[in-house]
């Protein structure tokens, strides 16, 4: 049978290793692909903000141009999920409904009611992955039927599974010619909105573009250079540089501009020419797999987003404090480290995943005691990768609420940014109302005296505000409510922890601490000084 055909464009916004895509153009004698903008469903469910609603729609207008270049077109049609897909499946005489497997709870809802409504109105739903390296489902199989819960146990079962499927082959101008393209005029109907049509603030400075070819020719950039490739290791990126010092695909992962199969086999590639590379969990490929890791875990762990309910997640007594919270979020903290990071945020979209540590570790177990909960609705708004699995693992994680196991390491919000930047670069272009001081006090400005804050241009407690908490009080006194938790809550700390003697989890625990951060020559002067 061949098929009238709507493929539904979810988080796999490309062309490249699209299975569903592939699937649909052949079996169908026409293909309808759809993107289905449910603004209710991304405002309440998705949470995005200003910087994800622009790449996104940079994203599907890139997605539009590159089907148009294959002679077909890209149909973005706003309303709420079930009724568009109800209404133009009796418009078109649709007979199949194609879409990418995910594994968030949303998603699987959602591709439960196409599936009911296609029994009721008798199309078929093909569903393929294409979002992540493996078939979760298969991981949790050969566990047992649960997730496996340390890093450790997840490495031994994709050692059972072997490598992950090859990406399928790219999507060619003759595979569309197959297939008839929707009628003339739909394109025109049903074209990607402008951010005006849609009231989303103005796009601030975020050097992220949308896009699969932005997010491939980036890719093709950083394989370029095989030994920085081969020789990455994670913690030995520097937080605070001013261009990313990490390869900075991970929006382009999140909303499925990229391939992560295509990513994977093009470091296998490279790893099989190089005499030596690093190797999991601090290497590129050691990165793919931490976020399949999340995704795996998530798949199977009830509210996995929520401390209450989640059966991996420590039960805390976080405090409630909505004005330390907005002074948090709003990088009026009074620690200039962690402003620039929050400033940076803000405007970019974008973060190192040691500020992100240093940020989150403030926020929660080590300054202010306000829940991991909180900080993850904070990230889901304004990080452009954000990520429903990994952006709630990370917290728990740094959070120690799971996962994370070396809690009494608190990132110290003065000495952490100055190790790898002692002359406050960072600092200065996040926050140039500081940018006068003295690099001795760009971090502690507080300690400037009157005079020297007068002739930086800015006097603290007026210009910018005094710390909002005693670091070393406030972390000690938090060290103990932690360690009490733990304490009493043992089995359930245990259950994400790797075996003591474990050579890579101790490995990992080194590398995430604050000793072993990569120092700069500046650093070393300084520390020599």
């Amino acid at each position: 049978m061949r098929h009238h055909t709507i493929h539904l464009f979810r988080k796999g916004l490309r062309l490249h290793d699209n299975p569903a895509l592939l699937a649909a153009l052949q079996s169908s004698e026409v293909v309808y692909p759809v993107y289905i903008l449910d603004r209710a469903f991304m405002t309440s469910v998705m949470h995005i903000g200003a910087l994800r609603w622009h790449f996104l729609l940079q994203s599907l207008e890139d997605l539009r141009s590159s089907l148009c270049q294959l002679g077909s077109c890209l149909l973005v049609i706003q309303g709420e999920y079930e009724s568009v897909v109800r209404d133009h499946v009796q418009k078109w005489n649709i007979t199949q409904v194609t879409l990418d497997e995910e594994m968030e709870p949303f998603y699987k809802e959602m591709e439960a009611n196409i599936r009911g409504l296609g029994e009721e109105l008798g199309f078929e739903v093909l569903s393929l992955m294409g979002h992540s390296l493996y078939n979760t489902q298969r991981i949790l199989e050969l566990n047992g039927g649960t997730p496996p819960l340390t890093y450790k146990r997840f490495l031994r079962i994709l050692a059972l599974l072997g490598d992950p499927e090859v990406p399928v082959r790219n999507l060619t101008a003759e595979d569309f010619q197959r297939c008839s393209p929707p009628e003339l005029g739909l394109a025109e109907r049903y074209g990607v909105p402008l951010p005006t049509d849609l009231k989303i603030p103005p796009e601030s400075i975020s050097p992220w573009r949308g896009g699969e070819s932005e997010g491939l020719h980036r890719l093709e950039q950083h394989l370029a250079d095989q030994g920085w490739v081969a020789s990455f290791t994670k913690p030995k990126t520097i937080p605070n540089s001013l261009l990313p010092s990490t390869t900075g695909l991970s929006p382009y992962f999140s909303m499925g501009c990229l391939s992560v199969r295509s990513f994977f086999y093009r470091l296998s590639n490279i790893y099989a020419q190089a005499k030596h590379h690093s190797l999991p969990p601090v290497s590129l490929q050691g990165q793919l797999l931490w976020r399949e890791f999340f995704y795996t875990v998530a798949s199977a762990t009830p509210n996995f987003t929520k401390m209450a309910g989640n059966p991996i997640c420590l039960q805390i007594r976080w405090y409630e404090d909505a004005e330390r919270l907005h002074r948090w979020k709003t990088a009026q903290t009074g620690f200039p480290w962690i402003d620039a990071i929050m400033t940076q945020l803000r405007q970019e979209g974008w973060i190192h995943h040691l500020a992100r540590h240093a940020a989150a570790c403030f926020l929660t177990r080590g300054d202010l005691w306000i829940s991991w909960e909180e900080g993850m609705k904070v990230f889901e708004e304004l990080l452009l990768d954000a990520d429903y699995s990994i952006n709630a693992g990370n917290w728990m994680w740094l959070s120690a609420s799971a996962f994370f196991h070396q809690y009494t390491r608190i990132f110290c919000p003065v000495r952490f940014g100055r190790r790898t930047d002692p002359e406050g670069e960072y600092i200065r272009k996040y926050l140039p109302i500081l940018k006068n001081f003295p690099s001795k006090y760009i971090y502690e400005p507080w300690t400037a005296s009157e005079e020297e804050q007068k002739q930086a241009g800015c006097i603290i407690g007026r210009d910018y505000p005094f710390p909002m908490v005693d670091h070393k009080e406030a972390s000690d006194h938090n060290l103990q409510l932690m360690k009490q938790v733990r304490e009493e809550q043992y089995r359930t700390a245990q259950l994400t922890r790797d075996d003591a003697d474990d050579p890579m989890e101790m490995k990992l625990k080194r590398d995430l601490s604050e000793e072993n951060l990569p120092k700069t020559k500046a650093a070393r002067m300084t520390e020599q000084a």
